[in-house]
């Protein structure tokens, strides 16, 4: 454990620093996702046929290794955490527009027949209605999402030292020093089940009518008894 967190100075950052930088690259590409991720669900649930070929393209973009987007967008944006965030983006499409577009789908049409003659249009509905009751779906695309984007930033380390923390395993393999190795991967796996779990428990705050854990023991059956005059009791 000596050198556990002995951080080589090429590197430019403590183990802490490392950590910020490493959410900072994975979160704000999950939330860029979902800015993006929320219009279109919108399109798609507005204009059914729309759906198809928006999934098949987040498919397909999700399919490009992100060493070919590297090689695209270096000549823009050079070797910067920019770099390895516009992929991370897009990658969380393939799972938050699904994830949003079935929730909203999931909405009772009488909720919406409700929410059109309050005088809600479209877009308010959207917002006020159909997002709060999608949350649960929501939720789980952006667990999904978060988990991914922190596993996926580690790639970063092939563009000049932009992995975060994945620039550990490139210094496991220069220094010959596994510690590294072990310390990028348990702090990886650390803070997915962190924000993990603060995705539940936001989920557990947004959605205030679902059970909280184990089912519900259903009430047991009042047993009618019939007395000897007939009445029950």
């Amino acid at each position: 454990m000596t050198g556990f967190f002995d951080i080589p100075s090429d590197l430019q950052h403590s183990w802490l620093g490392l950590i910020g930088l490493h959410m900072r690259e994975a979160l704000l590409p999950v939330a860029a996702g979902l800015v993006l991720a929320l219009p279109l669900a919108l399109l798609c649930g507005r204009f059914r046929w729309l759906y198809p070929p928006v999934l098949g393209v987040t498919t397909v973009l999700y399919a490009v290794p992100s060493l070919a987007f590297f090689v695209v967008l270096i000549d823009y944006t050079g070797q910067t955490e920019l770099t390895v965030m516009i992929p991370l983006a897009l990658y969380s499409l393939v799972v938050l527009v699904p994830a949003i577009v079935d929730g909203v789908r999931s909405v009772p049409e009488e909720t919406l027949a409700a929410a059109t003659a309050m005088g809600f249009g479209p877009a308010r509905r959207y917002v006020q209605v159909q997002l709060p009751i999608a949350a649960p779906a929501i939720i789980a695309g952006l667990r999904v999402a978060t988990a991914s984007s922190i596993s996926l930033v580690s790639v970063g380390a092939l563009i000049g030292n932009q992995g975060a923390l994945g620039n550990l395993l490139a210094a496991a393999q220069k220094y010959d020093r596994p510690e590294l190795a072990v310390n990028a991967v348990l702090t990886m796996a650390v803070l997915a089940t962190v924000c993990d779990a603060l995705l539940v428990l936001l989920r557990v705050l947004l959605t205030p009518w679902m059970p909280r854990g184990g089912t519900r023991r259903k009430p047991a059956a009042r047993r009618e008894e019939i007395t000897p005059e007939g009445a029950v009791r």
